[in-house]
């Protein structure tokens, strides 16, 4: 039960932003400009992916659920990839340079401080610019403030995963901006 009356049946932070349309049109239009738009080296399968790693890390279920939905619709190999990558990011069958940005984003998630030189170090070498680390470390930011936002408000997360397939078909084909 969420800890606050909403008034609408949605799950996670789709009920929370439509229950709030004046704070949910602005974090879905920074989901969209993060994951979807904007100049990114970064896929937008990549962009999903450091998404859901996050929100894995953060267990909410919810976010870490979609963006998983959401990275496996947009990856070559789906939802086996986003799995390797949920259970052992140094294993899973993704570049070197996405492993290296995978532990940058743990590193923002597990810590308000600045990334170690060594894992930018190491993500440099690579292949890391200055957009990628960026871009990752936003995503990796963005998505605690989302989490913490789902989960300290504890609102439901789906347990079917035919939700999630769902969802990911509709933002995959039209975006956050259509969500809210």
């Amino acid at each position: 039960m969420a800890h606050i009356t909403l008034d609408n049946d949605l799950p996670g932070i789709s009920g929370l932003m439509a229950q709030r349309p004046d704070t949910g049109a602005p974090l879905n239009q920074l989901a969209e400009t993060l994951l979807r738009s904007g100049d990114s080296p970064l896929t937008r399968g990549e962009r999903e992916l450091i998404a859901a790693y996050v929100s894995h890390l953060n267990s909410t279920p919810f976010c870490a659920r979609s963006h998983s939905a959401f990275a496996a619709a947009q990856l070559e190999g789906g939802a086996d990839v986003v799995g390797a990558v949920l259970a052992d990011p140094e294993g899973a069958p993704v570049s070197a340079l996405l492993k290296s940005l995978l532990r940058v984003a743990a590193e923002v998630q597990a810590h308000a401080r600045p990334v170690s030189d060594g894992t930018v170090r190491a993500a440099r070498a690579e292949g890391a610019t200055d957009a990628h680390l960026h871009d990752t470390v936003l995503i990796a930011a963005a998505f605690c403030m989302y989490n913490r936002y789902v989960s300290g408000l504890a609102t439901d997360a789906p347990s079917d995963p035919a939700y999630y397939d769902v969802t990911a078909d509709f933002i995959v084909r039209h975006g956050y901006g259509a969500a809210a």
